[in-house]
């Protein structure tokens, strides 16, 4: 596992290949949760960026996740979970604590199922997220300073109610859905080389990579955190999860400091690299998105963006290879937005 740090850690490479072994989550299991998922939500587009491509002298395509339902690849997992529910348990209802991004995907969910939800977020969770989140028809609830707080307290309320939790990424059903990701990239650019995702507990990247190395080992992923909050990244660094943060991040969405008992082992065997980016390189990741590309990204979805222009990954993974960037999700506070242009007019 190559991991880089604040500390500057240096590498450290396995001798063997990674190849899908888990069984955790199977490919057979994300091919299910493809045909379910695909009767409501979106094949997102894959389109290729010309200012990156030409900055790491490769093509480099953005796989837009901020066009999935909800804004965010949160609602395949989220509905491949639900769905799977029995009678019994959509009759309680469900629970689940979020950020944001994984709340909408459970709410508009919920919505369409006729199942009641509670939502718990932070206190500081984005405007946009909260208003959203309710537009879907979910309860919110608001507690905590952060997402682990915000998970206590939800998995207190789900065993005093005895409702149904929705785990946000460490659950077999909601890597599935995550993972339904990979094969769509596989369809779209059947020869990719690497794949650079955002990271915060980890049900994005163990599900796309368990897809994509099921069926090609060789493709290089690349897991992508902010220096503030990289839980898994210093996870994988120790060999034993570890919780990590460090302060308030643009990525809030991936502000998650401890990565999940399931999705951490499938790190540790499937993901080639994980790398660290500041706060100044997230925002002009979003700053170039919406500028060059006319792409709105909110923080986390910019990570792998940010990592490919502030040179965090060695050119022998970029140069003349196909390279992916996946961008996670577009729910961004437009004061954030707002803030973030300022700032780089200033600049000028």
């Amino acid at each position: 596992m190559d991991v880089v740090s604040t500390e500057g850690i240096a590498s450290m490479k396995k001798p063997t290949p990674k190849t899908a072994t888990t069984q955790t989550v199977t490919l057979q299991d994300i091919k299910t949760a493809s045909q379910l998922i695909h009767q409501v939500g979106r094949t997102t587009p894959l389109i290729q960026s010309m200012f990156l491509s030409k900055q790491i002298q490769g093509q480099v395509f953005l796989k837009l996740e901020n066009m999935q339902l909800t804004g965010s690849f949160k609602f395949r997992g989220s509905f491949n979970k639900i769905q799977q529910l029995s009678k019994q348990q959509r009759q309680k209802g469900i629970i689940t604590a979020s950020a944001g991004n994984h709340a909408q995907g459970v709410a508009l969910t919920a919505q369409l199922l006729g199942i009641k939800a509670v939502v718990v977020m932070p206190n500081g969770a984005p405007l946009a997220k909260q208003a959203a989140t309710k537009s879907y028809g979910a309860q919110v609830v608001l507690h905590g300073d952060n997402f682990d707080e915000a998970r206590a307290f939800m998995e207190a309320k789900a065993a005093q109610d005895g409702i149904t939790i929705v785990d946000p990424y460490n659950d077999p059903a909601v890597i599935a859905g995550q993972g339904t990701i990979g094969l769509e990239l596989l369809n779209q650019l059947p020869h990719v080389d690497t794949v650079i995702v955002p990271v915060g507990g980890g049900g994005l990247i163990a599900g796309v990579a368990t897809a994509l190395k099921a069926v090609n080992p060789a493709v290089h992923i690349i897991g992508v955190q902010s220096q503030r909050v990289h839980g898994m990244a210093a996870s994988l660094h120790k060999g034993e999860i570890t919780k990590q943060s460090s302060g308030h991040t643009l990525a809030d969405g991936t502000a998650v400091a401890v990565p999940g008992s399931i999705t951490f082992p499938i790190a540790q065997q499937l993901v080639d690299e994980m790398v660290l980016v500041d706060e100044t390189e997230i925002a002009q990741a979003m700053k170039d998105l919406m500028q060059r590309t006319k792409i709105i990204a909110e923080g986390s979805g910019a990570l792998p963006a940010a990592a490919l222009e502030a040179g965090k990954i060695d050119q022998k993974w970029l140069k003349d290879k196909q390279v992916v960037a996946l961008v996670s999700g577009g729910n961004v506070d437009l004061k954030n937005v707002a803030e973030i242009i300022e700032h780089f007019s200033a600049k000028n």
